[in-house]
């Protein structure tokens, strides 16, 4: 399927710097980047947003082996606790509808006990931008990216 029109990130007069400027202070706060591409990975896959990722990643420049496992991440065994406490509030954090408290205190209180107050503001913030950038790239059916 075509995209339905350019990316909106581009057609509206300066939106897309203030998206990237976001996304570089984010990655200033101190959340390992690999934990921040799990999140962007497992975030985009529930919302549909669709991104190829290399047969082989040891070809892929800075590529994490682990990234065909993030679905899984429940079961696989490779991701540290500080990682799978992540990948909960992320999960919990884009899947709002349909529970009473959509991020339980279980899951809030397991990513505050891996992460200082910054570093779990930035997790919120980086969740929640990746859920801005998916919405955007759903409804107006941008191509699938390239995982970097």
């Amino acid at each position: 399927m075509p995209p339905r029109m350019n990316n909106p990130s581009l057609v509206v007069p300066d939106a897309l710097q203030p998206l990237l400027d976001l996304t570089k202070v984010i990655g200033k706060v101190g959340v390992p980047q690999r934990t921040l591409d799990l999140i962007r990975l497992r975030v985009s896959q529930i919302n549909g947003r669709i991104y190829t990722i290399p047969d082989d990643l040891g070809q892929a420049a800075e590529a994490d082996a682990r990234l065909p496992q993030v679905a899984e991440w429940r079961e696989a065994t490779c991701f540290t606790p500080a990682e799978r406490a992540a990948l909960a509030l992320a999960e919990d954090a884009t899947e709002l509808s349909g529970r009473e408290d959509a991020v339980p205190d279980e899951v809030w209180q397991d990513a505050a006990a891996h992460y200082t107050e910054e570093e779990l503001a930035s997790l919120v913030i980086h969740i929640g931008l990746v859920n801005c950038w998916n919405r955007i790239n759903v409804a107006t059916r941008q191509v699938p990216a390239a995982w970097r």
